[in-house]
Formats: structure tokens, sequence, C-alpha cells
């Protein structure tokens, strides 16, 4: 379970912070009575223990949470490889995450006492949508913020002479990860599959649609076909990514027709039709599936990393 395992708070930006055991208030503007508090996007700051405990392991000594000036130390979740744009509901409490880690622009008292600070690389920093107060224990609930839906395309799943084992398999593997807000089944005709996907893309509900099914040399296979037809932009480099990866399980990767474009806001990626295929395909793009929707969105915000 992730968890709230202290809350800091300090007088000054760049200061070691000091635990509070009975909890504190957040404001509109952040945690009470610290330092970080303000109108801007970097309201509070939080690091996992886990990333305190790699910097022992490195040769830092007397590491205690607040060490590295963040309010909230976390357990349990590796905060850095969440998305931006991703809600963490705590207690009654609801934050936003704006910025992964951050430029230091000077060696602050934290990094004089420990002699380096994980801060600009895995720290997480959130501004504040629903105040309340928090404390130690209490649970940290994910919330992913990418909407996405999933098209299984296959004649044999719409007329039902075939259970569809790749939605699912899909559904399973987003979870944590992204909202999937619908799923359908349409049969291997193009223009169906074509009507689906400019239907998907032009109501503004989905960041991301994955097709399963219909990617191959077969007469029917049409599904990369139908989406070359609507997309505005081709994005050729994620299913080359993924034809690269796959490769090195079965040669039979490269005859994969599967594309990937964007239509207005919505990104469209198309993968294989077998659940393993699919679920091995969707695991080469979703360590940049969180870049690219905050890079549609255009709400990167202070996004590059050292």
């Amino acid at each position: 379970m992730a968890k709230v395992l202290t809350v800091n708070i300090s007088d000054a930006k760049g200061e070691i912070k000091h635990s509070v055991p009975e909890g504190v208030r957040i404001t509109e503007l952040g945690v009470e009575g610290d330092a970080h508090a303000g109108d801007w996007h970097r309201q509070i700051s939080l690091l996992g223990q886990e990333s305190i405990d790699e910097m022992t392991r490195k040769g830092a000594k007397d590491l205690i949470p607040g060490i590295f000036a963040e309010n909230i130390t976390t357990e349990g979740i590796n905060l850095f490889q969440l998305p931006v744009g991703t809600r963490l509901v705590i207690s009654d409490v609801e934050l936003e995450i704006t910025q992964i880690g951050k430029e230091c622009h000077t060696h602050c008292e934290v990094y004089q006492q420990v002699g380096m600070c994980i801060m600009p690389i895995e720290g997480v920093f959130a501004r504040v949508i629903k105040t309340g107060f928090i404390k130690p224990g209490d649970e940290i609930l994910i919330t992913p913020d990418i909407r996405a839906a999933i098209i299984t395309v296959s004649d044999k799943g719409f007329a039902g002479t075939r259970e569809d084992r790749s939605g699912p398999a899909l559904v399973e593997v987003l979870k944590g990860k992204a909202l999937v807000n619908r799923t359908a089944i349409v049969p291997d005709e193009i223009e169906e599959i074509k009507a689906l996907l400019v239907e998907m893309c032009d109501c503004g509900e989905y960041d991301v649609i994955f097709t399963t099914g219909g990617t191959g040399f077969a007469p029917r296979d049409v599904t990369p076909d139908a989406t070359m037809a609507v997309i505005d932009r081709h994005t050729p480099g994620i299913t080359e990514a993924i034809r690269q990866a796959s490769l090195q399980i079965t040669q039979r990767a490269m005859l994969s027709r599967a594309t990937a474009g964007i239509r207005k806001a919505t990104l469209i990626v198309n993968l294989p039709g077998s659940p393993k295929g699919a679920v091995e395909s969707i695991g080469v793009f979703l360590p940049v599936m969180a870049h690219a929707v905050e890079t549609l969105r255009g709400d990167t915000y202070e996004c590059g990393r050292k």
C-alpha cells in the first residue's frame, strides 16, 4: 500500500524540513505553514523513502524524512515514474502532479549538509486540487489523468463466435496508467473502423486510442489503412520501436503493418490482435505514453530531466 510516511515543513525554501507527527492542513496554496506554499504549480513537494534509501546505499549518511526539503515523504510508490497530470488522493486531499524533478540553480542547505541531492531527479511537485488534512499513515490513491479507449478489430469477435481476449488484456495492463473509458469491437470493415476512429477522436474525450487486430497481411487486415485514412499526422517512431522490440521475440514482427498517428488531439496506436502480442507491444509504448499525452495537450510544464 502506498502511504504518507511523514509530513514536513520549513520556514524557508531550500531548508531541511522538520516532520509534523500530528499532520497538517493543506490549503489552496499548499502545506499550511510551509515556505513552498503559494500561488504556483509547485505548491507541494513529494519524495519517496525509496529514493532516500537509494542515496543511503550510495554513501550518504544520517538521511531522515524531510532532509531533502520534501513536504511529503511517501512509502510504497515510485512517485517519479508517475506521469504529469496524475492525481493523488490522500485522505480528503487531492493533488495533481505538475512536475517531475527540477533544475537546481544553487547548492542549497540540503546539498551543503548531505553532499548530494535527489530532488532534481526524483522529486515530485504538485498543486492542490482539493484542500483537507493529511497525516502520517494516510493511504495514497493514484488517479491517472490519461483517458484511453480500446478498439478490438475482429470479424469473429464482432459476430460473437470468438471471445475477445486482447481488449480485456489491454484494459488490465492500463490499470493505474490510464483510465479506459470505452471499449468497442468492430468487424474488419475499413469504413466502420474509420467511422469509429473519427467519432472517438473528434469528440475530444480520449487522449489515446489503442486498436488491436487487423495489422497483418490477410486481405481483411485493414486497421492500418483505416488509421492512415483518418490521421492528420503520422507518428512512425512508435510502431518502429514496437517492431524493433518485437523482433527480439519473433521474426514475424517484420510482417506487421501496424501504424500510429494523431488526429486532432488524440493519438491512435495499432497493436497486434493476439493477447500476448498486444500486451508485449503496448509495453514498449507505455514508458513514453505520459509524455506523448502531455505534449499533445500542451501542458508539459518543465518536463526536462538531467
